[in-house]
């Protein structure tokens, strides 16, 4: 397993019958890199997971994990994963069921390793809680725990905090951030921009089964949307006086410019002071995230 990337997909496909889940999956995604799928419910990003953990087969296109192709078992050793829906014996303790999952991986399942993944996902204390006691929060923290169990070098995770508390979810980040310092690949879909935001190297956007825009944050959300200004009237309007720069929206006692750059703000200014304006500030405006998922989904899925 010594090619560069951590997973590389190219024309990956589902169809269900008549219904095409996911279309054209192309992904090339370096190893140490948390990489964001993000898109509206239903287009196609839990079965495109269930293709990359090998739980489905495609219907066409191709993939590697960690140099081997989608599916192989020498992948899946060191692949960590967990799912968007997962249940747990409820009549077991969150440390019986790691001692059965690391069984089942044939991993390491000393007391001290597992004690230890409990520690980091905030459980030690409830080590030996029953799964019935457990608030969806607190599963989702056991699910992570069982993601982690080997070291993987791989972790794929479907809507990892969609349970847990903004307290829950700055732990969750940590933890990312801990898996990213030791060269681990993390493959996060998520809904919450927010949390994307702040963790993600990269991000991919989905929608009616097929991606339409990848690449870096600033690749996709920091394009320039335009510049705000903050100015007291001369003799004409604000707005009225800025409208041949871009789209004016007013809001309160500044002014967005949507579509103006940085190259037409010495002209915007000079056409304020010409006019008898007072201009206190001009700054540029990036477009958000969310933003752009809207510009780019419709906020719409299939199936």
């Amino acid at each position: 397993m010594d090619s560069s990337s951590a997973l590389s997909t190219r024309g990956l496909s589902k169809r269900f019958g008549s219904v095409t889940a996911v279309a054209d999956l192309t992904l090339e995604i370096s190893r140490g890199e948390i990489f964001g799928f993000l898109g509206p419910n239903g287009a196609g990003k839990t079965t495109s997971v269930k293709m990359i953990a090998g739980l489905a087969a495609p219907s066409g296109g191709t993939g590697t994990l960690l140099g081997l192709p989608l599916g192989d078992r020498r992948a899946r050793r060191h692949l960590g994963y967990l799912p968007e829906l997962f249940r747990y014996q409820p009549w077991l303790t969150a440390y019986e069921v790691l001692v059965l999952h690391a069984r089942l991986a044939g991993c390491s399942g000393e007391r001290k390793t597992l004690n230890a993944l409990l520690e980091r996902v905030g459980l030690i204390e409830r080590r030996s809680a029953r799964v019935d006691t457990f608030s969806k929060g607190m599963q989702q923290r056991l699910g992570l725990a069982v993601a982690l169990i080997g070291d993987p070098q791989f972790v794929l995770l479907d809507e990892p905090t969609s349970a847990l508390d903004p307290l829950g979810r700055q732990e969750v980040r940590e933890l990312l951030r801990d898996l990213k310092a030791r060269s681990t690949t993390v493959f996060l879909n998520s809904h919450l921009l927010s949390e994307v935001e702040q963790v993600c190297d990269r991000v991919a956007f989905v929608t009616r089964g097929r991606i339409v825009a990848q690449g870096t944050l600033e690749e996709i959300a920091g394009a320039q949307r335009g510049v705000r200004v903050s100015a007291q009237a001369g003799r004409s309007p604000i707005a009225q006086l800025l409208q041949r720069f871009g789209n004016v929206h007013p809001n309160g006692k500044s002014v967005l410019v949507e579509g103006a750059g940085p190259k037409s703000v010495p002209a915007l200014v000079r056409a304020l002071v010409d006019d008898g304006a007072e201009v206190f500030a001009v700054e540029p405006v990036a477009a958000t995230l969310e933003q752009r998922f809207f510009e780019l989904t419709g906020g719409g899925g299939t199936q």
